[in-house]
C-alpha cells in the first residue's frame, strides 16, 4: 500500500482545503455548491460543531464531484461516526495511539496533526506519512517546512492556520508540501451571514493565484 493514501485520493485535486466551520445543517448545501462552483475539490467539514456530521452527510448526499472530510479529529469514536456520514478522509490537529487505532479500525485516511519534529517522527514510526503541520505559522512556517525536508524525505505536509490567499502559492512551493487548509476560502462570518457570492469569489481567486 503506497504510503500516501491520502495524496492518492487527492490526485488531480487542487491543493486548496477550506476548512469550514458550519453551525447550521442548513448551509451545508450552498457552501458546498458555491466552493464547488469555483473549483474546489477537497472540503474539510470541521468537528468543532454540533451539526458537522449531518454536514457532511448531507454535502456527501448531494453527489458532487467534492471530496468530503472530516477534521478537528480529537476522540476515537469520531472516525466511525464521519465514515458513517460519509467523509472520505479524517485530519486532527494532534495524534495520540487510540487515534492512530480508530484510523486503522475504520480505514479512513487520516493526516494527523504535528508541530514539531519529534512529533513527526512519531507520526512515521506509526506508519503516518502525510501530516498536517499546525499551527503552520506559529510551529514555523515555511522555514520549518525547509529545514525538515532533508531530515524526513519521505514526509509530506498540509500546513494549516496562518495561511492564507497571500501565502497559499509559497507553501505550496515547498516540495513536502502536499496541500495547504484553512478558513480563508470560506470564512465563518461569510457562511453565517449566508453569503455564498463572496465564498465563491474567494475560492476562484485563491485558485487563480495559483494557476488552478
Amino acid at each position: 500500500m503506497s504510503h500516501y493514501p491520502f495524496e492518492a485520493l487527492a490526485a488531480g485535486q487542487p491543493p486548496l482545503i477550506p476548512v469550514i466551520h458550519v453551525e447550521n445543517a442548513d448551509h451545508a448545501e450552498p457552501v458546498l455548491e458555491a466552493l464547488v462552483k469555483a473549483g474546489i475539490r477537497l472540503v474539510e467539514v470541521t468537528l468543532r460543531t454540533q451539526a458537522a456530521i449531518e454536514v457532511i452527510r448531507r454535502m456527501v448526499k448531494m453527489g458532487s464531484p467534492a471530496i468530503i472530510g472530516a477534521g478537528t479529529i480529537t476522540r476515537p469514536e469520531q472516525f466511525a461516526a464521519s465514515v458513517d456520514a460519509g467523509a472520505k478522509f479524517g485530519v486532527g490537529p494532534a495524534f495520540s495511539p487510540s487515534l492512530f487505532e480508530a484510523a486503522r479500525k475504520t480505514g479512513l485516511p487520516f493526516v494527523p496533526g504535528i508541530g514539531t519534529a519529534s512529533e513527526a517522527l512519531w507520526a512515521r514510526e506509526a506508519g503516518f506519512y502525510e501530516l498536517k503541520l499546525f499551527p503552520a505559522e506559529f510551529a514555523g512556517g515555511i522555514g520549518w517546512l525547509k529545514h525538515i525536508e532533508p531530515i524526513y524525505p519521505d514526509l509530506k505536509f498540509c500546513p494549516t492556520a496562518g495561511i492564507n490567499a497571500g501565502n497559499a502559492k509559497d507553501f505550496l512551493a515547498c516540495p513536502n508540501v502536499f496541500a495547504v487548509g484553512g478558513g480563508f476560502l470560506a470564512p465563518r462570518d461569510r457562511i453565517e451571514a449566508e453569503d455564498w457570492t463572496a465564498i465563491e469569489t474567494l475560492s476562484r481567486q485563491a485558485l487563480a493565484t495559483l494557476g488552478a
